[in-house]
């Protein structure tokens, strides 16, 4: 656990547990909206080849978990864990350019 903390630069017992609640409640959270908006769109696995319809789902619940974890992380005081984290992992899929600044 040393050796997260240090290299999340986390001081804390509290601050580690606070961002594995964060991880886990963010991907269960966008989980269970993409549900219904998959309902909305008219997918299901019922209507449609499963081998199409779970990887649109996925597509759908990225998006949603990437706006709502630095949210949650605010709720549970990491806000800035979570947005550098946000910002170090969509640089590293090549979207870093959301986050330069404009001159």
């Amino acid at each position: 656990m040393e050796k997260l903390k240090q290299r999340w630069g986390v001081d804390n017992n509290w601050s580690l547990a606070a961002i594995f609640i964060v991880f886990a409640m963010n991907g269960s959270f966008a989980a269970w909206v993409a549900k219904p908006i998959t309902g909305l769109l008219g997918l299901s696995p019922e209507t449609m080849s499963p081998w199409l319809y779970y990887p649109l789902r996925i597509l759908l619940i990225f998006p949603i978990y990437q706006t709502t974890l630095p949210l949650l992380g605010w709720l549970f005081g990491q806000f800035n864990f979570f947005w550098d984290f946000e910002k170090k992992f969509l640089s590293r899929l090549g979207l870093g350019f959301l986050f330069k600044k404009q001159n």
